[in-house]
């Protein structure tokens, strides 16, 4: 198209490409040349597969996990035990 000087109408009537794809495919070129259409674009990217984490790593956030669990747990109970001994403080007649 650049070296024959066509336009996009011309280009599309004698290749028989569509407009959107020769615009694709120019915008391509003028950003990463020549090289850029060899590069397969086809279907969606793949977001890739999880990272493996490291055997230690694993096992430290586990543990983490674990000991916030317990934490939370721990938490939940004493804040019942502070409720329960103001109701107590409520009831007792003075």
């Amino acid at each position: 198209m650049r070296k024959e000087k066509l336009s996009y109408s011309e280009t599309e009537r004698q290749y028989g490409v569509a407009r959107s794809r020769i615009r694709a495919w120019e915008r391509i070129y003028l950003e990463e040349g020549a090289e850029g259409l060899a590069v397969e674009r086809r279907g969606r990217k793949s977001t890739g597969r999880p990272v493996k984490l490291s055997k230690s790593v694993e096992e430290d956030l586990i543990a983490e996990n674990q000991r916030l669990r317990a934490e939370v747990e721990y938490l939940k109970n004493l804040q019942a035990l502070v409720l329960e001994r103001e109701r107590r403080q409520e009831k007792k007649p003075w």
